[in-house]
């Protein structure tokens, strides 16, 4: 039989080359799915594994470490399937690298968040849990991926910031420690009693079970304003009871001031009227 252009094509050898070849790949390529599957299978089992038993002991590594085990697990497994195939490994390792440097060079943000989640990691400036304001957001800690760290806000926001500017920004963790002072700021008149108002505050700080005596509770007059007299109320309470206490003391503080005759001024202005008259 001839082709196109002539040369005679011999069916009987293409037949036989081509059932070779077959005979020869198809047992590889089929074992090579299968230790793909299998090999795929054995790495998720081998992560969530790992999930379960890291998560109980340190939530914040947990992420970050099952990520990138997954990660390296599947590439080293795609390699030994290659190698099975036929393909060189060593020339599919150099593909592999030359791939990487130039990834790594188009992608040298999410270096640097792989970097900074590193750091996280390591100096451990905050934990899951943990309660942080960082970039302008305020939430706790959800998760500390790879390259992102996931804030949960009070109003029920997911935020992802990334793990380069949190490892290079100022932050604020308000979890540290298990109590914080509660700051609160009271106007009263210039006409009112100012030992009366304080005797009122330390009354409320002692009623309440959320007070914490140690440290002391300063009570100060911290300005003289343009309407007010500036009392300074700080109080020590746990870190959970920050929020809900100063919003109930807002509410007794003005309560109790109604019942003892002080008087919470507003901004007001005493205009004069002079009266002139004409030559």
């Amino acid at each position: 039989m001839e082709d196109f252009f002539g040369t005679n094509i011999d069916l009987s050898e293409l037949t036989e080359k081509a059932i070779s070849l077959v005979m020869t790949y198809t047992p590889k390529l089929l074992l090579a799915i299968l230790t793909l599957v299998v090999g795929l299978w054995l790495v998720n089992r081998f992560v969530n594994l790992l999930d379960h038993r890291l998560g109980k002991k340190d939530p914040t590594l947990n992420k970050f470490l099952c990520g990138l085990i997954s990660a390296v697990l599947k590439v080293m497994l795609l390699i030994s399937v290659a190698s099975m195939i036929g393909i060189e490994t060593t020339s599919f390792i150099a593909v592999v690298g030359a791939a990487g440097l130039a990834i790594g060079l188009a992608l040298q943000g999410s270096l640097a968040n792989f970097a900074g989640g590193v750091l996280i990691l390591i100096f451990k400036p905050f934990k899951v849990g943990d309660t942080i304001e960082a970039e302008g957001h305020l939430g706790s800690v959800s998760e500390i991926q790879i390259l992102y760290t996931v804030l949960n806000t009070f109003d029920n926001k997911r935020i992802v910031i990334p793990n380069g500017s949190l490892s290079n920004a100022t932050l604020i963790n308000v979890s540290v420690y298990d109590k914080r002072r509660c700051d609160m700021t009271f106007g009263i008149g210039y006409d009112d009693d100012i030992d009366k108002a304080k005797k009122v505050l330390q009354r409320l700080f002692e009623e309440d079970e959320r007070s914490l005596t140690d440290p002391a509770p300063r009570i100060c007059v911290g300005g003289l304003g343009d309407n007010s007299v500036d009392l300074m109320f700080r109080p020590w309470v746990a870190t959970d009871d920050l929020w809900p206490y100063y919003w109930d003391m807002q509410e007794k503080v003005k309560k109790a001031f109604d019942e003892e005759g002080i008087s919470i001024p507003y901004p007001q202005r005493d205009v004069h009227l002079y009266k002139t008259s004409d030559d």
